[in-house]
């Protein structure tokens, strides 16, 4: 380790130590939420992954139907392609280029905007989530919730807490 990172390690260090304790002696009460159960397993989590669902359901039979087309074509390419004329063989060739690229079209536009909506539902439940943990925090004089943590003990965790308070809304 250089100085420069013993010192600004030292700092820190420091820095949180003396979180531990305020002036008047009293310990810190600090909890931790684990964010990602929070977006796997609360109530509005599983809602908003339903709807998701819901949503794209069409297009995913869309893109399914295609690929049934260009599976249809190729069976046919295979199964008939020595004994077709070569105007009819170049035909079929080129429907199933032209569906190969429909398809990898239709994937790409299919997880750039499930992506997007996705995030946009995050979005949404991390609000929520936050809302949550701030009425949890108040009701219970927490002084820190982290969502972050390299190391975190079970004592501090109240995912659990959060969870719940979201299925009751």
């Amino acid at each position: 380790m250089t100085k420069i990172s013993v010192y600004f390690f030292t700092l820190i260090t420091l820095g949180l130590f003396s979180l531990v304790t305020n002036v008047s002696g009293e310990e810190l009460k600090i909890g931790f939420v684990n964010t990602d159960r929070v977006f796997k397993e609360a109530a509005p989590a599983i809602r908003s992954q339903k709807k998701l669902q819901d949503e794209f359901a069409p297009r995913d039979q869309e893109i399914k139907d295609v690929n049934a087309k260009a599976t249809e074509v190729k069976a046919k390419l295979e199964k008939d392609g020595l004994t077709m004329a070569e105007s009819e063989k170049r035909a079929l060739e080129s429907e199933l280029a032209r569906l190969s690229r429909e398809i990898q079209r239709l994937q790409r536009e299919f997880r750039e905007e499930l992506n997007l909506r996705k995030q946009e539902e995050l979005k949404i439940i991390l609000r929520i989530a936050n809302e949550e943990i701030d009425k949890i925090a108040e009701e219970e004089k927490y002084d820190l919730i982290l969502q972050e943590a390299v190391y975190r003990s079970e004592r501090v965790d109240i995912t659990d807490k959060v969870i719940k308070a979201l299925e009751d809304d």
